[in-house]
């Protein structure tokens, strides 16, 4: 089983009103319910808004809720949060509706208990909230993050800068970048989307702009995805590396015949069918960084010249995956 609680709060009775976080919470809600092919991902994502006066989110209702999120034993336990943040020379916070001046919102700390001392195999907190690079961290400001094993923390900024929203209650710039990311803009060849290449798609993405950094603290031992997208290239497909690249640094001499399109005419050279499936997979390789033509600038040219081509970096390390059938 895996569970969600996505959490977007606009309404404040004190605190200025914000205008993007419950789009926020709706757009994560919407990408983590189902994978690409609608299988079910994570069961049902509690979904809860703060929109407006009549409908606000108490901290007595956010304690209890994140409490609920991190209870039992299911293999994810994942908690999102858009919203305020706060924090003072005592830690961080995250505010509820009734907040009156940010110190009286939940205290990070007992959020990390709670996830802490969760029986779930995986608890993963994501927080599009100003300052929540501070979660995690060892009380007294030393700087050092206590992750227990199992726990995954991603957050939109540090301890020190704000969360930019986006305009007219359109998301923010975190959760565009992390739901791209989910939606398949950080998939690795097989679909999956981790903690990991969300945080990498979100910190290149952002580039060198200065007003706001994604912060990423893990301890786990074992792979865990977040969601399954659609994969770049068909699983089988991928399981041929190993077959048609047999051992490391493996080449593969092509010819005209490998083209299925047309003969060179100076050579008079037909295509031949076991040779154009062949040619097939490997064009399909080349989309996706895993094979490169050798001696000669695209794979038609490789062909037509009878040169050969050869796996990248990327292209070895998933041979061996497929080798040692871990794919």
């Amino acid at each position: 089983m895996r569970k969600a609680l996505i959490i977007g709060i606009d309404h404040y009775d004190r605190l200025k009103p914000l205008k993007g976080c419950v789009a926020d919470a709706t757009a994560v809600a919407g990408v983590l319910e189902t994978n690409f092919d609608q299988s079910v991902n994570f069961t049902t994502p509690r979904l809860l808004t703060a929109t407006d006066r009549g409908n606000p989110l108490d901290r007595r209702q956010l304690r209890t809720e994140v409490e609920a999120v991190f209870a039992g034993d299911p293999d994810v336990a994942l908690l999102y949060f858009a919203g305020h943040g706060f924090v003072d020379e005592t830690g961080g916070f995250l505010c509820a509706s009734d907040s009156q001046d940010g110190n009286d919102g939940l205290p990070l700390s007992e959020i990390m208990t709670f996830a802490r001392q969760s029986k779930a195999k995986n608890r993963i907190i994501i927080l599009d909230s100003c300052y929540g690079g501070i979660a995690g961290n060892r009380a007294g400001g030393s700087g050092v993050a206590e992750i227990a094993e199992g726990m995954t923390l991603l957050t939109a900024s540090t301890e020190k800068e704000y969360a930019y929203e986006g305009g007219n209650g359109a998301p923010g710039v975190f959760t565009n970048l992390l739901v791209h990311a989910l939606d398949g803009a950080a998939a690795n060849l097989v679909g999956d989307v981790t903690p990991g290449s969300v945080y990498a798609h979100i910190d290149q993405s952002l580039g060198p702009w200065g007003g706001q950094r994604p912060v990423f603290k893990t301890n786990v031992k074992s792979f865990v995805s977040l969601r399954r997208a659609k994969p770049p290239i068909s699983l089988s497909d991928l399981k041929k590396l190993a077959s048609l690249f047999p051992a490391p640094g493996h080449r593969i001499k092509l010819d005209p015949s490998f083209e299925p399109e047309r003969e060179r005419p100076d050579t008079g050279v037909a295509p031949n069918p076991a040779n154009t499936e062949i040619f097939a997979v490997l064009q399909s390789y080349v989309k996706v960084n895993l094979v490169r033509p050798v001696g000669a600038p695209h794979m038609w040219h490789a062909a037509m010249d009878s040169q050969s081509c050869e796996l990248t970096v990327l292209g070895e390390h998933y041979r061996r995956l497929v080798a040692e059938k871990l794919i």
